[in-house]
């Protein structure tokens, strides 16, 4: 399973310690279950692309039953239908943020995204 590739965020206080302490890289945070199929599938493309991805990010995967989903703009609500899609998303923020951008637009094709509603429960 690609998701053990990838290092994980156990707690709140680890999501707010790798927000604080990450400078000049994206950070990528998978919000989902680990045994979610489509989670499997984006932790497939996260594990695939984090040497190409090393210089511009770091990617990180948290398990939404320990850790809430923290409700904020800086979001891309989905998954990739391949690890060049993410590569480009993530390059795209990159450039952007370098030169001080704070919203950038997607190069991905809205009509091949799929949707989702967003359920958001109390902790």
């Amino acid at each position: 399973m690609a998701s053990y590739l990838l290092p994980h965020l156990q707690s709140k206080q680890d999501v707010d310690n790798v927000i604080r302490h990450t400078e000049e890289l994206v950070l990528v945070l998978r919000f989902g279950k680990d045994e979610d199929p489509v989670c499997l599938q984006l932790d497939h493309i996260l594990a695939k692309s984090v040497d190409d991805l090393g210089k511009m990010a770091k990617i990180y995967t948290v398990d939404v039953d320990k850790v809430p989903v923290t409700a904020d703009h800086t979001k891309f609500i989905g998954t990739f239908q391949s690890k060049q899609d993410l590569i480009d998303v993530v390059e795209v923020i990159f450039r952007g943020a370098m030169k001080g951008k704070v919203m950038v637009r997607s190069p991905l094709d809205p009509t091949t995204l799929q949707k989702y509603d967003l359920v958001y429960k109390d902790f």
